[in-house]
């Protein structure tokens, strides 16, 4: 790479953030409007009959888990049609294999894309928050960072699903059987310990569990179940897991 030239993975965000430029107000509703009225349906409506759960009101309670799983919807939605178009449809990755990028950095740009568009909407959710009383810790400053890690460790596997496929009927199965089960019982509305012994190990095997304690422990100022390191290195170990897999499954793509 010459002196000034800007290095591929920057280039591949670029590339994203100028499709995103053009397309944005398409977001706003889902990314933006959608969980504040979410939280204020369930938080404050169903939370008038819920009460409080584990010595928080409801409101305070649900805010961490719809924190993480719109940074895990967008994560995973944004990993799906879009990855699968520019292989099959736009052929976007196959253009840009014309040049010096490699499949690292088309995951690379990709996935820090993604970062770029959770680490927005949750600024402006955590934002909203503040003025409905949400937030109980300065520890919820972390909570980006929480979400940043979320977003790769659910986005990269994903990535690497939907580049290994030639059809788009599989992410039906995908949303069905992985993104609404994550969502319902991953601690988002209700703690996991009221599910079935037999049922919790699935939602333990989720990142988005593990990133709704850590988003809760956060804003609410309390020390997680799990050790925090217990967390952090399962997401880890989920993100170091999905590149590879990307990384590999871009490779045979692009060589077909």
């Amino acid at each position: 790479m010459t002196a000034g030239a800007v290095h591929p993975t920057v280039a591949v965000l670029e590339r994203h953030l100028t499709l995103y430029r053009r397309l944005w107000q398409a977001s706003v509703f889902s990314s933006f409007i959608l969980p504040v009225l979410f939280l204020v349906s369930i938080g404050i409506g169903v939370g008038r009959y819920v009460g409080s759960i584990q010595d928080a009101d409801y409101l305070s309670w649900i805010v961490p888990g719809v924190l993480a799983s719109t940074a895990f919807q967008i994560a995973v939605g944004e990993s799906t049609f879009s990855v699968l178009g520019d292989f099959k449809w736009v052929r976007g990755y196959h253009a840009m294999r014309a040049t010096p990028v490699r499949p690292a950095d088309m995951v690379g740009g990709h996935l820090l894309y993604l970062v770029f568009r959770v680490e927005g909407t949750v600024l402006a959710f955590l934002l909203v928050v503040v003025f409905f009383g949400g937030l109980h810790s300065p520890w919820a400053l972390v909570t980006p960072l929480v979400c940043a890690l979320l977003t790769v460790a659910a986005a990269a596997p994903v990535t690497a699903f939907a580049a290994s496929i030639d059809h788009d009927s599989y992410f039906a199965l995908l949303f069905r059987f992985v993104v609404i089960p994550s969502t319902l019982f991953a601690g988002v509305f209700f703690p996991v310990d009221q599910l079935p012994a037999v049922v919790r190990p699935l939602a333990y095997a989720s990142p988005l569990w593990h990133a709704v304690e850590l988003c809760r422990a956060a804003t609410l100022g309390r020390v997680p179940a799990w050790p925090v390191a217990a967390h952090v290195g399962y997401l880890l170990a989920c993100s170091a897991v999905g590149v590879l897999l990307a990384t590999r499954a871009f490779h045979r793509r692009l060589e077909d």
